[in-house]
């Protein structure tokens, strides 16, 4: 991994992809208008391109870089602010001032809604097992503007950890969340957007195991939320509390304390 410039570049630019090789301990290579192709044949390695509005990562297999976006977050944001119903937040139940702990963090969109709900006395902690993946969406979550000042503070209010899922919870005391989620849709549902399918290529996927459930729910004050395809048998597996929605291709698993 190496990081470079777009292809019109300035003097910020170049040193905001200095700063980033520095933080992640990786290579700078000046882009000397060269295409990032042929960079990436001459170190046979992906690269994190740092542009004027987002930075973007590229893996050798992948015909379109990933970068950042707030996804359904936004409307689903402005639906909450109007008083309608979202099926995450009913099945979170957060409050102000709680506190939610994202084992599937991904794009952030479900993490971005909480931080919405919890407000600013709460706390959303997300976390991410491939480093230069934390990187990226702990930056746009930084850096990312919407004409929604709440949904500003609400991303950049969540803090990203590089930490595989079960190292990060076993590393907790009990208790110490008042709510922990579990996405494992996300694997399958994320690439269906061209601007972010270079994710299934360089992403981290931890499965969902009993070690998991159960460290969760030592951790979590009231509750640990699943979100899972209708057909899974996770629930059953794990004893959750499922509420089943209509015509929806995922339902919420519930395992109160």
């Amino acid at each position: 991994m190496f990081v470079t410039t777009a292809g019109r570049t300035n003097q910020q630019m170049i040193e905001k992809a200095m700063e980033t090789a520095e933080v992640l301990n990786i290579p700078y290579i000046a882009r000397k208008k060269k295409s990032i192709l042929l960079l990436q044949k001459e170190t046979n390695s992906e690269c994190i391109v740092v542009g004027k509005e987002r930075l973007e990562l590229f893996h050798k297999e992948a015909q379109h870089p990933f970068f950042f976006h707030p996804n359904s977050a936004m409307f689903r944001i402005k639906r909450l602010k109007n008083g309608e119903h979202d099926p995450f937040a009913d099945a979170a139940q957060l409050n102000n001032g709680m506190t939610f702990l994202d084992c599937t963090l991904g794009l952030a969109s479900d993490s971005i809604v909480a931080s919405y709900l919890v407000g600013d006395e709460g706390r959303v902690t997300g976390t991410e097992g491939q480093k230069y993946l934390a990187f990226i969406v702990q930056e746009g979550l930084r850096t990312w503007k919407t004409e929604v000042p709440e949904m500003n503070k609400a991303m950049a209010s969540i803090q990203v950890i590089h930490s595989q899922a079960l190292e990060y919870l076993k590393s907790l005391p009990d208790e110490s969340y008042d709510c922990v989620y579990f996405d494992p849709m996300f694997d399958e549902s994320i690439l269906e957007s061209d601007g972010i399918k270079a994710l299934g290529y360089i992403a981290m996927h931890e499965d969902l195991n009993k070690e998991m459930i159960d460290e969760a729910y030592r951790v979590t004050k009231y509750r640990v939320l699943l979100k899972d395809h209708y057909k899974s048998k996770r629930f059953e597996k794990y004893g959750f509390n499922v509420f089943r929605r209509k015509t929806a291709k995922f339902h919420f698993g519930i395992l109160e304390k």
